[in-house]
């Protein structure tokens, strides 16, 4: 579809001109001969640029631009204006770009330059509008209210989250790998005041020993070999918003001093300068292990430690929150079905008994791998039990040959899991006794046959 531009001047002959030299452009051209016509045509449809004569009877350009300007942000939207006028001065173009006037021409103009100054609006509108839409886009996924899972750990999660996020705060997230610290982190700053100001993410463990500094606080032309241009790093970038640091036991000791002086005096000195920087950072630091144990080996200073674990926030393993394992593995299906243009509808009962018994040592990042992987696999509408690798649906196969436990192991027992590998089994037993008589299997474990054919599909055994 054609953009809209609306013209605006008192003048007919300008009005014909400016119609047809924009019509030949590809545009759809609306014009009127005052800034009250103006101000109706965009009560019923928004222009995208509306181009606009300075010197009108009754209101004029510059109280037409300030005019739409409000509605537009009443509304909650925008939209380009240039003015044009034959009495140029310093003072009115001023004016204009002040109230929000996207260019300012004056008369008589060059064509080709005109419609230049045009496309040049359009194109900075799309890419405000497009901007506008994918910081949408991020702060709903990051947004604390969709990270996946019910259980009392995850809502523990959520009571944190939701008591700092309006905070300046400093916080450490603490949990295995791919527990989603990075997720939890981004859901502290987009959920919160700080959501417009930049997220900066880093992994500590993958910046070399020798370049931590010059990253973190950044550095000036000539402070190094190499050094041919002034560079912020990456705290400074993050001013006004979040600063991640990822794996932060993985510091050095000097930066950790660095670090540590940063925070206290919130001011920060490029490598190579003299000169302090002031900088307005909300730093989340995350570790997959302990840094009290750190402090206490002596590798992470105590008094950064104190100074980055104001708020602790620690995440389960997904082992310890198996009550949340059917809500992501939904999540993900419908985020993958999506993703790779599949019509899933659903997951049989026999795979999603097998996905919550199995252990995950790569936590929800594996769970995730592991459904887009049966996502892009799977040739149904129902993700099924042989759409999953091997080794998940040889885990269940595995704990069938340990004996069921007697006590209770340290780590707490599964027993949907239990109970429903014990089930499998036994109809697989029966299976294999009536030669896949599947009447004669429901006879052996004294069941009837619609209850029996009911539990082949749960497990995915009715092929």
């Amino acid at each position: 579809m054609a953009e809209r531009i609306l013209v605006v001047d008192d003048e007919l002959s300008m009005r014909e001109f400016l119609q047809i030299l924009l019509s030949r452009e590809g545009f759809e051209v609306d014009v009127v001969s005052s800034a009250e016509q103006a101000l109706e045509q965009v009560n019923e449809a928004w222009p995208a640029l509306i181009m606009t004569d300075l010197n009108m009877s009754g209101l004029n350009g510059l109280e037409l631009l300030r005019e739409v300007k409000a509605r537009a942000a009443q509304s909650g939207r925008d939209v380009e204006v240039i003015v044009v006028t034959a009495y140029g001065s310093t003072e009115s173009a001023v004016a204009a770009m002040q109230a929000g006037a996207a260019d300012y021409v004056t008369k008589p103009f060059n064509n080709a330059e005109l419609l230049l100054v045009v496309k040049r609006a359009l194109e900075r509108q799309t890419l405000e509008v497009e901007n506008v839409r994918l910081k949408s886009q991020v702060r709903g996924q990051y947004h604390f209210g969709n990270l996946v899972g019910s259980s009392r750990a995850m809502a523990e999660v959520y009571d944190l989250i939701r008591r700092i996020k309006d905070t300046r705060i400093n916080c450490l997230i603490e949990g295995e790998s791919g527990t989603g610290k990075e997720v939890v982190a981004r859901a502290v700053h987009y959920s919160g005041v700080r959501r417009d100001g930049p997220f900066v993410a880093i992994n500590c463990g993958a910046i070399p020993e020798n370049l931590v500094e010059s990253e973190l606080f950044g550095y000036v032309r000539g402070a190094f070999t190499g050094a041919n241009r002034d560079k912020k790093g990456l705290m400074r970038a993050a001013h006004g918003g979040t600063l991640f640091l990822d794996e932060v036991v993985s510091l050095p000791l000097a930066a950790q001093v660095t670090l540590l002086r940063a925070l206290q005096e919130r001011r920060v000195t490029p490598v190579g300068s003299v000169h302090e920087v002031a900088v307005d950072v909300r730093l989340v630091a995350a570790s997959n292990v302990a840094l009290e144990d750190a402090v206490a080996d002596g590798s992470f200073r105590e008094d950064l430690y104190y100074r980055l674990n104001v708020v602790r926030i620690v995440l389960p393993p997904l082992r310890e929150r198996a009550d949340d394992i059917p809500e992501l593995v939904r999540h993900f299906v419908r985020r993958f079905s999506e993703e790779y243009s599949k019509e899933l509808s659903s997951i049989s009962p026999g795979a999603m008994d097998i996905l919550r018994g199995y252990h995950y040592p790569g936590n929800v990042r594996e769970l995730q791998n592991l459904i887009e992987r049966a996502v892009a696999l799977c040739q149904g509408v129902q993700l099924r039990e042989n759409d999953l690798p091997d080794r998940v649906r040889g885990a269940i196969g595995a704990a069938l040959a340990v004996p069921a436990p007697t006590e209770f192991p340290p780590e707490g027992l599964n027993l949907d899991a239990l109970l429903a590998a014990e089930e499998r089994r036994w109809l697989m037993r029966a299976l294999d006794e009536s030669a896949g008589n599947k009447t004669n299997a429901a006879r052996l474990l004294q069941m009837t046959f619609r209850s029996f054919r009911y539990r082949l599909a749960k497990y995915d055994l009715d092929s």
